[in-house]
């Protein structure tokens, strides 16, 4: 088959004019096989000074290379089709219903990631398509999830990624009932829907959008959610959870929240919980449904960049592992010394604290008195530490073994050097004493 690289001509202008169908049905699809060196991204087409930029476009055939080591086939192998479109030329456009013409209906995984597309067109026959991924491109809506008389790929997809778009309503989504996760962040949706009868959904990223409520009807069905990712939107208030009995981590950092509220039905399930950069202080930290709530699983909080100004509100979670606490605004040791109890019982989970960016890091002997106080401790602002006096501290107990190996490698050299020096004394003398008797 012929390949493409470039340059005008007659055939190629009307092949371009031709709608993509007609092509497909009256003669093999051409492809571009990019040179050696990567294309630019803004080159979105066979260079043509009789085309306009918005007419020079590219189809997912068109930017791989067909039948070498590291290409893609068509149809793809393994019913997957993946194209990156970090370095060289970008698709443009999906190619209508030819994407199924010449992928097959049976395509499991189709990820068409970093690329310059701006609709969901070509999805109309998949009956088998399990993941669908489109992140990084400008699309504007989700559509074409239910394409198709005998083939609708929403309803057989298991995974949908399209975070990195401009997409403002995700009500759509309601078409893809058997999905288990959803990737929608950093977009521009600014009210959750379509979720409701998803009942098989485990993980939800809806980060960085313009969400300002968490609407309880809408995530009223989702029992087997595992994981919801909220951070970096506008949300004033956590709600809404009620339902989400299996919930084992919550996202809601970068809000507008001031108080951890409404996570009573998490509180056997809640393992981890971020909540950096809000405006948080102790009383709102020690909300009788958020906090103050006895969480047997809870091991990870992070509340960086809040506005607390003491430990205490976490002094009774006893499974706690991590805690941070960077950037608030604890001013002294006295204000940490409720997790002193945490440290010193038998089993201590605490492991890591941070606390760089408060008032009490400055202090002289910071990490000493952190270390004396907790000995459970193995790590404070992400350092190592060893030599901590509580019988917790395992990277003490693995720097002594260290130093007994150490220790005991120098003795072994000693003891070789000296069998050596002792060898050639004998080396020396031998000789002498034979001369000696030889001259008697």
């Amino acid at each position: 088959m012929e390949a493409v690289s470039g340059g005008t001509g007659d055939d190629e202008e009307q092949q371009l004019q031709q709608p993509a169908a007609a092509t497909a049905a009256t003669q093999p699809v051409r492809r571009v096989i990019p040179p050696e060196l990567p294309m630019g991204w803004t080159q979105m087409g066979p260079v043509s000074t009789d085309l306009a930029p918005a007419d020079r476009i590219h189809y997912p055939w068109d930017v791989v290379e067909e039948g070498t080591a590291g290409g893609i086939e068509f149809p793809p192998p393994d019913q997957e089709m993946i194209v990156v479109g970090t370095a060289g030329q970008k698709i443009t456009r999906m190619g209508g219903d030819l994407l199924a013409v010449k992928c097959g209906e049976d395509l499991r995984q189709l990820v068409l990631r970093s690329h310059l597309l701006t609709k969901m067109d070509g999805l109309g026959g998949f009956k088998n398509l399990k993941l669908l991924e489109l992140y990084d491109n400008q699309i504007e809506a989700l559509e074409g999830l239910d394409d198709g008389e005998d083939g609708r790929p929403g309803s057989t997809l298991a995974t949908l990624d399209m975070s990195y778009n401009v997409i403002r309503e995700m009500a759509p989504v309601r078409l893809c009932t058997n999905l288990t996760e959803l990737y929608l962040a950093q977009n521009k949706i600014k009210f959750i829907s379509g979720l409701k009868n998803l009942t098989q959904l485990r993980k939800v990223d809806l980060g960085a959008n313009r969400i300002r409520v968490i609407p309880e009807e809408e995530l009223a069905g989702l029992d087997s959610l595992e994981e919801l990712w909220l951070g970096k939107n506008k949300i004033e208030a956590i709600g809404g959870l009620a339902n989400l009995t299996k919930l084992k981590r919550l996202d809601v950092q970068a809000n507008r929240l001031t108080r951890i509220e409404n996570l009573t039905a998490q509180v056997d399930t809640l393992e981890e919980l971020y909540l950096s950069h809000n405006g948080i202080d102790d009383e709102g930290a020690s909300c009788e449904t958020g906090l103050a709530l006895p969480f047997s699983r809870l091991t990870t909080i992070d509340m960086s960049r809040n506005r607390m100004t003491s430990a205490r509100p976490f002094a009774h979670l006893l499974a706690l592992e991590d805690l941070w606490l960077s950037g608030n605004r604890i001013e002294n040791f006295e204000a940490i010394e409720p997790l002193s109890a945490l440290g010193q019982r038998d089993g201590a989970c605490l492991e890591g604290i941070y606390l760089e960016m408060n008032p009490v890091a400055d202090d002289f002997e910071y990490r000493k008195r952190l270390a004396s106080m907790i000995p459970s401790l193995t790590k404070i602002d992400a350092d190592v530490i060893g030599g901590n006096p509580g019988g917790g501290d395992r990277m003490g107990q693995m720097i002594a073994r260290m130093r007994e190996l150490q220790e005991a490698a120098v003795q072994r050299a000693k003891a070789q050097e000296a069998e050596q020096g002792q060898e050639l004394e004998h080396t020396v003398e031998g000789p002498v004493d034979a001369s000696k008797n030889n001259g008697s």
